[in-house]
């Protein structure tokens, strides 16, 4: 498929608009919006993949002008970037480095760090010196599908002169750096009538005098190359083989818990995310995947994502249960530390081994996994995995995938800038954790998983409301997931477990929260309604449980369950029997629960909260009862013992807290502000 030039020349001059007239305002504002139409295209840069600069005029405190390059900074997307990450960079002191013979990397990033005109602004790229270097005002690097597959042809030059006749200068692999500044602006000065670079096993450098020059030639250059390949991409039909949706979960839940346990150093498991296109299960029925398998990445940038080489799973190990997997997983581990051992001795530094444990995962019949730390590391590796088995498959087709070589990849891997940030970071308490909410729409539910996803957990949002769980989740945003189910219905336990298990690859933490009040004298209470409360109050939670104790079993990492108990447990109300007997028989069931499943490594805990404006306690509710005992609506909510009214978000920070207290289980959290009658004995 063509890539559209999305060029608009009124949306560009309604911009301009907004800004002053000086230089660099005028100029900033086409380097954002180009830099923006190249970052919304996947296949045009990958995750953080990619780069652009333009060069102007500032003007100092003193009135001075300076030239500088405004350069892409790290942790910016192209996508979205705007002026903040684009930081100006003094361009004097960097072009006088190009007489230098060596620079290291570490006095690299310091002289672009020193010449920065705001100390505030992010890193300038790794490759701010070759923008530099190159004698054009824009200037776009890009790691496109079509061009990766270019780069890491087995004749990429020769591939790339009968394609563009002298249009592009063809640069051999140089790692990202000074090295590549150099032999870059070099190869452009010995073809000075040359468009663009192409970068060996990297990517494709574009400029212009103008911003859209330079984009227009990204544009055209790779569809070029895509209609090129699309000329020679051969597409046979290989049949398809897809696991029932019960033996994926299965395996899921089996590898994840393989991946924890097979490194002494594992403390918790990683999220999963699965691609599992018809074109990817093609891709990984092919004769040719073992070799593929070992080849490399498309460009070196990938393998700090991804790492060298995926861990293949024929199908036979797919079905095998998590012992088979965990062998895997062991004999992957082994290679990779044969692999650290062999390049690191090499090393000038001493070098840090980083976790041996696969990133990504070709299982056959499954599709591409990707094991990060959070969904969204997870899911970019996954984006990667994709774009390199399109980069392998039109390769194969077009003479071989012939990409950088391992120990390349190695000095990438280990990369002395990237060693560098290692410990420097503690990760959130809850990263990498799975945790089901359910009642999720509700004041208490919602709270749980905001203070959850805050402290950097996955959360799937379970509730029988369709619109107020979509409400719920666009109030939360940042990739939480959600279920609309009756979790009074038969199927409804394994099916909230089956989709955790599809976002996420397993669950860590049930919070079962789901409940409803049910009011009614004893005497008359219908039999009928008091067995509706008691499946949702009671037998919705048993389910859950029992249906997250066969998953935390599978996973065989242990795990935590929370349940929202309340004060009705131990202090009954008038009128409110129907509700506090299925919540007296939680109670118990969460006492039985941890004394069953503390030898597999899984707490139970609860919390008894009491007068919490909610669905249970709602404004009509409180208006009654705090007329009916004679108080203002505010005194009746902070009626306990410190004076004070009790919020959902308190609610939500006891669960919290007890998923941190890894020692406890078998525990009733009261959160209530203090009430002496509804305390636990």
């Amino acid at each position: 498929m063509l890539f559209a030039n999305c060029w608009e020349e009124a949306e560009i001059q309604s911009r301009l608009k907004t800004v002053d007239d000086t230089a660099l305002s005028q100029d900033l504002v086409y380097r954002v919006y180009t830099s923006q139409l190249i970052g919304k295209v996947p296949d045009l840069v990958m995750h953080g993949g990619g780069n652009t600069s333009c060069k102007s005029v500032a003007v100092d405190l003193n009135g001075d002008e300076i030239a500088v390059l405004c350069v892409k900074g790290s942790g910016w997307d192209l996508g979205t970037i705007e002026v903040p990450g684009l930081p100006a960079v003094r361009l004097d002191p960097l072009l006088k480095l190009r007489d230098l013979d060596a620079l290291s990397d570490e006095d690299m990033v310091n002289v672009q760090r020193a010449n920065l005109l705001d100390s505030a602004s992010p890193n300038p790229s790794v490759e701010t010196l070759l923008h530099a270097f190159l004698p054009h005002k824009f200037v776009d690097h890009t790691h496109s599908t079509p061009f990766l597959t270019l780069a890491n042809l087995p004749e990429a030059e020769d591939a790339m002169r009968e394609l563009f006749a002298g249009r592009l200068a063809y640069v051999p692999y140089v790692m990202p750096g000074f090295a590549l500044a150099k032999t870059g602006a070099r190869i452009q000065a010995e073809n000075p009538t040359a468009e663009g670079l192409l970068l060996g096993k990297h990517g494709h450098f574009t400029w212009g005098d103008d911003a859209k020059s330079s984009y227009d030639r990204v544009i055209e250059h790779t569809n070029l190359v895509e209609a090129w390949l699309a000329d020679r991409r051969s597409t046979p039909a290989v049949p398809v083989r897809r696991p029932t949706s019960e033996e994926k979960v299965e395996f899921l839940q089996n590898l994840r818990g393989a991946l924890s346990h097979a490194h002494d150093e594992v403390t918790r498991m990683p999220v999963l995310d699965v691609v599992d296109s018809d074109s990817v299960l093609s891709f990984l029925e092919r004769s040719d995947v073992p070799q593929l398998a070992k080849a490399g990445v498309a460009t070196p940038d990938h393998v700090i994502r991804t790492k060298a080489h995926p861990m293949l799973l024929p199908a036979a190990a797919v079905g095998g249960g998590r012992e088979m997997l965990a062998e895997s997983v062991r004999a992957y581990i082994e290679e990779y530390t044969r692999y650290f051992d062999d390049f690191s001795g090499n090393a000038a530094i001493q070098k840090v081994m980083l976790s041996p444990l696969p990133k990504l995962i070709w299982a056959e019949g499954v599709g591409l996994i990707g094991a990060g730390a959070s969904l969204k590391e997870a899911q970019i590796i996954t984006d990667l995995a994709e774009q390199n088995s399109r980069v392998m498959a039109d390769g194969a087709a077009n003479g071989g995938f012939a990409p950088a070589s391992a120990s390349d990849l190695f000095d990438m891997e280990y990369w002395s800038l990237e060693q560098a940030k290692l410990g420097k970071s503690k990760p959130p308490a809850m990263q990498g954790r799975v945790v089901v909410v359910t009642g999720g729409a509700g004041a208490i539910g919602l709270a749980t998983a905001k203070v959850f996803k805050a402290a950097g957990g996955e959360v799937l949002l379970v509730d029988k409301d369709q619109a107020a769980l979509d409400a719920a989740l666009a109030a939360i945003g940042n990739g939480v997931k959600g279920l609309a189910i009756d979790l009074t219905e038969d199927r409804a336990a394994g099916a909230v477990m089956q989709s955790a298990t599809g976002y996420f690859g397993g669950i860590d933490i049930l919070v079962s929260n789901a409940g409803y009040a049910l009011e009614g004298a004893i005497a008359e209470l219908d039999e009928t309604a008091l067995h509706e409360s008691f499946e949702l109050n009671f037998f919705a939670h048993f389910r859950l449980a029992r249906a997250a104790h066969a998953v935390m079993g599978r996973q065989g990492h242990g795990g935590q369950m929370l349940f929202n108990v309340s004060k009705q447990a131990v202090n009954p109300g008038r009128n409110f029997g129907a509700y506090g007997l299925p919540k007296a028989t939680l109670m118990f069931l969460v006492r039985q629960l941890a004394l069953e499943f503390g030898a597999d490594g899984i707490r139970v805990n609860g919390v008894n909260a009491d007068r919490i404006r909610s669905g249970l306690l709602n404004d009509e509710m409180i208006s009654n009862r705090s007329k009916a005992r004679g108080l203002s609506e505010a005194d009746y909510l902070a009626g306990n013992l410190i004076g004070r009214e009790v919020e959902a978000c308190h609610v939500a920070e006891g669960f919290l807290a007890l998923a941190q207290s890894y020692r406890t289980s078998g525990h009733i959290m009261t959160i209530d502000g203090g009430n002496v009658e509804a305390a636990l004995r």
